[in-house]
């Protein structure tokens, strides 16, 4: 009698242990799935498209600064550019892109290393300006670019960056960075350099993990980052803003988002020795 009552209650934990596994196991693969059923949503209003560069820009002489493999790592970017064009004033424009053609989730994202962390992170000091977001028209379509004033001594570089996921502008903005910024920029000062924390509890960075649920567009996949930048002086943030904007229409061109992806994805195969993409 003693024995069964032992055996039913060994034989009612496995059960209870079997049910726990089983729905801890659902829950996993549903959290591992998750993302691949709601990120999905396309515009289909909106074509698909992203910008290739030009080195010729009317006006501007241009000076090649390929980016060392230590930065290419850290991207883990399928194609860059980077250069300066000046003008017959020595007017300095700073120009960089970075594209990703394929995306795994263990790699990180192209919008994480932002101006607003970078700089800072790297000595520049952001002085508040407004607004700090801007539309600029490129090739008939209106892309908002995020903006910001740096400082390095006696150095401003007024600058604008922006980003395309799966061959359309985002929905949200690419301020993810800057309150963090702004208080790592103050407890530096104070010798207190608490960037990683401060980024876990800012209220804008979850704002922003917000705004990407609610319009559904893809996290992962093919990304695009886009920056320039100007050095200005005191007093003529107006200037900077022509100049750049100007430039932009000139040197950004419209490509076909499908086209050069599958044209990408035909030289990789390609060098991988299959010809037919497969």
């Amino acid at each position: 009698m003693v024995d069964a009552i032992k055996n039913k209650s060994q034989h009612q934990d496995l059960v209870n242990s079997s049910f726990w596994i089983f729905g801890i196991s659902l829950l996993l693969i549903g959290l591992w799935g998750f993302p691949n059923i709601w990120y999905t949503h396309v515009d289909q209003s909106r074509e698909r498209f992203w910008f290739s560069s030009k080195s010729e820009v009317t006006g501007y002489d241009f000076v090649d600064h390929p980016i060392g493999d230590a930065m290419e790592r850290r991207l883990v970017a399928d194609e860059t550019f980077n250069g300066q064009f000046l003008d017959a004033s020595d007017n300095a424009i700073l120009a960089f892109i970075a594209k990703r053609h394929s995306e795994s989730i263990n790699e990180i994202g192209l919008f994480v290393h932002t101006p607003d962390r970078c700089w800072t992170e790297g000595g520049w000091k952001i002085q508040p300006i407004q607004p700090d977001y801007v539309e600029v028209e490129v090739q008939g379509d209106k892309i908002g670019f995020e903006r910001r004033l740096f400082i390095a001594g006696s150095r401003s570089e007024l600058v604008y960056f922006t980003g395309m996921v799966g061959g359309q502008t985002l929905p949200y903005r690419l301020d993810h960075n800057l309150s963090v910024a702004m208080k790592y920029q103050f407890e530096k000062e104070r010798e207190n350099t608490t960037g990683t924390s401060n980024r876990m509890v800012d209220s804008k960075l979850w704002a922003r993990v917000w705004d990407s649920f609610k319009s559904r567009r893809p996290l992962l996949g093919p990304k695009q980052f886009i920056r320039v930048s100007t050095t200005v002086q005191a007093g003529q943030l107006e200037k900077g803003d022509d100049r750049l904007k100007v430039f932009l229409s000139q040197w950004l061109v419209r490509d076909d988002y499908v086209q050069a992806i599958e044209a990408w994805e035909s030289a990789k195969a390609s060098e991988e020795g299959d010809p037919d993409g497969k």
